[in-house]
């Protein structure tokens, strides 16, 4: 008895591992088969990300600087417009797509650093917009955006204290941007031109670089008062026109500058008349889902 319950022990045994190896064999391939949907998965979705990301990069980058100037100590008031219209621009070139940096009561160190940034991030296939609201003089047919900390008591100052828009256009070009936009509204008669020997109103007619387009809001050598409202008129009727419902043909960036100066001249009887400028060689559009090389 002793031997057979032993040998039936044996047997039990040997039936109880044939069981359990069929279990974990069972275990195993459930677990593979598991681990190999998941990767599938993963697999798909690092194919999903890499396409969306691939279609990111063909995708024309939008880059913008926005600098809204009010604070200036040698005032006899701060400029009430200018950092509302940075912010409200800023609002919208983001809705528009656009990668803004956005700085208020910039010093000149503030400028050169934002300057810096923005020449960082330039495609060869990036469409750049530069706004700038605050001061701007003209000196030696070039004109300034001029920062809160400048100390100028002379022309010569001027160059020194200031930011030439020349040289941001300049810089931008040089690092490959396929096309530049520039709206300035700066055309005001500034706080230092008592202490110069010849007034310089306004700005000087800047010079366009190549597939370009400039946009101030008064003609060169000319000024422009600022209305009473939260926005400046430039701002106000150039958000309204690219707010505008149109369709997306119409929404160039040319056309939309020029309808802007043409509704500003006729609202002040031809006392305001902004100046528009451009060398573009094709559209450039503010719809942030447009397609082709200069997002237009």
């Amino acid at each position: 008895m002793n031997v057979f319950g032993q040998f039936s022990g044996l047997r039990i045994s040997r039936r109880s591992l044939a069981v359990a190896a069929a279990l974990v064999g069972t275990v195993s391939l459930a677990i593979g088969a598991h681990a190999a949907l998941n990767m599938r998965s993963l697999d798909v979705a690092t194919a999903a990300g890499s396409e969306q990301a691939a279609h990111a990069l063909r995708r024309p980058s939008r880059i913008a600087l926005v600098i809204g100037n009010g604070h200036y100590p040698d005032a006899n008031a701060p400029l009430t417009q200018p950092v509302n219209d940075a912010r409200a621009v800023s609002a919208a070139l983001r809705q528009e797509g656009f990668d803004v940096d956005v700085i208020e009561d910039a010093s000149h160190d503030d400028m050169t650093r934002a300057v810096a940034r923005l020449k960082s991030k330039v495609r060869s296939d990036s469409v750049v917009m530069l706004f700038f609201g605050g001061y701007g003089i003209q000196v030696g047919r070039e004109s300034f955006m001029i920062p809160v900390d400048a100390t100028i008591w002379k022309e010569a100052d001027v160059r020194r204290e200031g930011v030439s828009v020349e040289s941001v256009l300049d810089a931008v070009k040089d690092f490959g941007a396929c096309a530049k936009l520039v709206v300035l509204d700066a055309s005001r008669r500034n706080p230092y031109e008592r202490r110069f020997r010849t007034f310089s109103h306004g700005l000087a007619p800047i010079t366009v670089p190549d597939n370009a387009l400039i946009l101030t809001s008064a003609t060169p050598g000319a000024v422009a008062d600022d209305s009473t409202g939260e926005n400046s008129v430039l701002v106000t009727e150039l958000l309204t026109h690219i707010n505008a419902p149109r369709p997306e043909q119409a929404r160039a960036a040319e056309a939309i500058f020029n309808q802007t100066r043409v509704a500003i001249s006729r609202a002040s009887g031809g006392a305001q008349v902004p100046s528009v400028s451009s060398s573009l060689m094709e559209d450039v559009s503010f719809n942030a889902q447009a397609t082709g090389k200069s997002g237009g």
